[in-house]
């Protein structure tokens, strides 16, 4: 099907239009470099996922604020002027005196692995009693991460779910890293909670399977997580494109958009994005009409978002390409 026609340039939009929050972990990902001695030292770039997902909004074109605890350090300071640059609200961050995430990143073939350094951070230490009162033109909430696993902010914004799940939109992206897991047990009865409230989950076939090792296929476990409640519920599978699941026993697939890849740090999140934004700007960020979705509408927003993840793949590290960078 052909895509409808992307608009012409455009400035950072008003507040006063729906607005997409993105609610997690912000952070400082320290990525190796060549020094002039020669071996790698690290250079501080601003991510994390829903850090990620909030610049590629912002950049986008789509009104969105980020829900998060964000330092007063130097790093914080980065992160703050990083979401503005992006055109990204910053008046619902919880800022502290704790220290930043710092995040460690290695390169193997183009794929990241990370150590984080998390003790006591600001965006781990935040509690219920901080969150801010969302406005009232808040459309959609998008919750994922190492924001739903590290203690006690996961249950912080597990209680934000359960707050807002009834009135707003909710999608959830778990990007589960096993080896950031304390406890186990609690991070599944956390994530399967807050997704049998969401009326979309996304989630990678690798964290699938964690999820749902007994599952004798990816379909079958994709379902299960309808039937547990989500409402649609899309599988991307790297090279191989994305699914969606939705109504119960209807699927459809998607493919890849082919390109260079020099890394895949912020793919999914920036196709977590793309799918966001296709939602919002045909008017489908509602309850009612995600669950009378048509096939045509997935497969725009599964393609759109893809779209969007092909140019951050295209170059290094987490950058989101800006609207007027995508091209027919």
């Amino acid at each position: 099907m052909a895509a409808r026609k992307l608009p012409g340039p455009w400035t950072f939009p008003e507040r006063t239009k729906n607005v997409l929050i993105c609610c997690g972990e912000a952070l400082i990902d320290m990525i190796p470099a060549p020094t002039v001695e020669g071996p790698n030292g690290f250079v501080p770039h601003d991510g994390g996922a829903i850090f990620n997902t909030a610049i590629a909004l912002g950049r986008l074109g789509r009104p969105c604020s980020m829900v998060s605890g964000i330092s007063n350090d130097l790093f914080g300071a980065q992160l703050v002027k990083g979401l503005t640059a992006s055109g990204v609200e910053t008046d619902l961050l919880m800022r502290s005196d704790q220290p930043t995430t710092l995040a460690f990143v290695t390169l193997v073939e183009g794929k990241a692995s990370y150590l984080f350094y998390d003790e006591a951070s600001a965006g781990r230490m935040i509690a219920p009693k901080d969150l801010p009162d969302l406005p009232a033109e808040a459309e959609a909430l998008y919750f994922g991460g190492i924001s739903l696993a590290s203690e006690p902010g996961a249950d912080t914004y597990a209680a934000l779910c359960a707050r807002e799940a009834g009135s707003r939109v909710v999608m959830i992206d778990p990007n589960i890293r096993p080896s950031f897991i304390q406890d186990e047990d609690r991070y599944r009865a956390r994530l399967e909670k807050m997704m049998a409230l969401a009326d979309i989950v996304k989630i990678s076939d690798e964290d699938l399977s964690w999820l749902r090792p007994d599952a004798t296929s990816m379909d079958e476990a994709a379902f299960g997580l309808c039937r547990a409640g989500a409402g649609v519920v899309i599988l991307t599978r790297g090279s191989e494109g994305a699914s969606a699941y939705y109504d119960m026993t209807r699927s459809l697939h998607v493919a890849a958009r082919k390109a260079e890849v020099a890394d895949t740090v912020g793919a999914g999140d920036t196709f977590n994005a793309g799918v966001l934004c296709s939602l919002s700007e045909n008017g489908l960020l509602t309850k009612e009409a995600l669950r009378e979705i048509s096939s045509e509408d997935l497969c725009e927003a599964l393609d759109f978002g893809a779209r969007v993840a092909a140019v951050t793949v295209s170059r290094a590290g987490a950058n989101p390409p800006w609207r007027h960078e995508l091209t027919e």
